[in-house]
């Protein structure tokens, strides 16, 4: 973070100061929510949770270096004395933020996808100087000043995920880091139970697209009629990316290797290159093509663009993340979370990837689908019959539609099963996996599937 005095960070947060010696020394270290990462010269911010009130651990938090605390009451130690600290947070990242007149702002927002483009991003832009992309998926009111708060003089570029649980969100999180340019990857079903429908999904990622300024750019999915119309929401200058016909920057000639990593020509108003993707999923092809309409809107030629995606890698773990064991099974983790859309397109994926080799489905439940939750289930149950996956595994009673739905297709050969837990499934899996085995596992996050997979690609195929 650029330097401010105690006394700037109460004029920012509209807070007041206690406990504080001299309102005119410094944070100059990171800024924090956890006591544990404080560091001499930060901030800590106190934050109330469900399980722990951080409150609680700001004479620890100085202790180990913090210079104050922001906090929503008096601690003890130096504070700045706020009405609600998460809020207070974002104005405080603001600040940064309006101080640090250069920075280009890219916020990137989608009912999926929007972790692995911030990755992307993050090493495409590279070339322009120093730049900011937060670690995993920071796209929340607390996660994005996180990130923010990063930036200082040096810093060129600011990469911020935007997610969303209802209207208002990003509009929230753009008034925290104010975008010059947005990307909008899709419009999904994700959260579909607490948006209540896929309109009111569009309306909350269109706010990414109201929100960027005339001279500002929208890079937007040609590929997704809802995301293609958000042209209309803007002033800004518009990009479009995809396979159609509408794209500035499109992809032809796509291919999608045994390995399951996707190929195309990227075609651009400055010429054509060819990209080798490392990720793993035709998915991906659009992901790229959002990166490379940010670059190419910074500047970037279409050559340095498709050598620079070619040559990056994963960086946030649990997404088509691909170990090859030793006893010749691999593993495809993909659960850090899921919904219709993206468990979708990790089945292709393992289809293609399968080949002759024997495939394996193991789903657990997708959350907050609502009302619509048992129809989705056994449509991705039907979609992994018919792409002719050999073994289903339904894991948990809110996935058991998955396994209902695939043993009813008439044409399927394959087999399929439902295990209560991950402990249940990893020792039937520990027990018939063989070598040549491909294996998906793919889940929301709070059902576990991803723990199951680091625990299977250690396995190695030992009884």
């Amino acid at each position: 973070m650029i330097p401010l005095t105690l006394a700037e960070i109460a004029a920012a947060t509209g807070g007041s100061l206690d406990s504080v010696p001299d309102p005119e020394v410094r944070v100059s270290g990171p800024v924090v929510v956890d006591s544990r990462e404080v560091a001499p010269g930060g901030l800590f911010v106190a934050r109330a949770g469900e399980q722990r009130d951080g409150h609680d651990y700001a004479a620890t938090a100085v202790a180990a270096g913090a210079v104050a605390v922001l906090a929503a009451r008096p601690v003890g130690v130096p504070a700045i004395v706020v009405d609600d600290t998460e809020h207070a947070f974002g104005r405080l990242a603001r600040t940064v933020v309006d101080r640090l007149p250069e920075l280009v702002v890219v916020g990137v927002t989608g009912s999926s996808g929007k972790t692995t483009t911030k990755d992307l991003l993050a090493q495409v832009l590279e070339p322009l100087g120093p730049l900011i992309a937060p670690p995993g998926s920071y796209n929340t009111e607390v996660g994005v000043p996180l990130t923010v708060l990063r930036a200082d003089e040096s810093t060129r570029t600011l990469v911020v995920e935007m997610g969303a649980r209802g209207l208002g969100h990003v509009e929230y999180l753009c008034g925290i880091a104010a975008p010059s340019i947005g990307v909008v990857l899709n419009v999904g079903s994700a959260h579909l139970g607490e948006f209540g429908d896929r309109d009111t999904i569009a309306r909350a990622k269109a706010e990414l697209v109201e929100a960027l300024p005339d001279d500002g750019t929208a890079v937007l999915n040609a590929d997704d009629q809802v995301v293609r119309r958000m042209a209309e929401s803007t002033e800004a200058k518009v990009v479009m990316v995809g396979e159609s016909v509408h794209a500035d920057i499109r992809a032809e000639d796509v291919t999608i290797g045994a390995d399951g990593r996707a190929s195309f020509t990227m075609v651009a108003p400055d010429g054509t290159a060819r990209v080798a993707l490392r990720l793993a999923g035709a998915h991906q092809v659009a992901n790229a093509l959002a990166v490379a309409g940010v670059a190419h809107s910074l500047g970037l030629p279409v050559a340095d663009i498709a050598t620079r995606l070619t040559a990056a890698e994963a960086r946030s773990r649990w997404r088509m993340e691909i170990t090859e064991r030793a006893d010749g099974v691999t593993v495809v983790n993909d659960a850090y979370n899921a919904n219709p859309e993206s468990m979708r397109a990790a089945l292709k994926t393992l289809a293609v990837m399968g080949g002759d080799r024997r495939t394996w489905a193991v789903l657990g439940e997708m959350l907050e689908l609502g009302e619509s939750s048992a129809a989705e289930h056994e449509a991705i149950g039907r979609q992994a019959a018919q792409l002719g996956i050999a073994r289903v595994v339904a894991v948990g009673a809110g996935a058991a539609g998955i396994h209902q739905a695939a043993r009813r297709e008439p044409s399927w050969a394959g087999e399929s099963g439902a295990v209560p837990d991950t402990d249940a499934a990893f020792e039937l899996l520990r027990r018939e996996l063989r070598a040549g085995d491909v294996v998906l596992l793919k889940s929301s996050r709070d059902a576990g599937l991803r723990h199951l997979g680091d625990r299977l690609a250690e396995a190695g195929g030992a009884s």
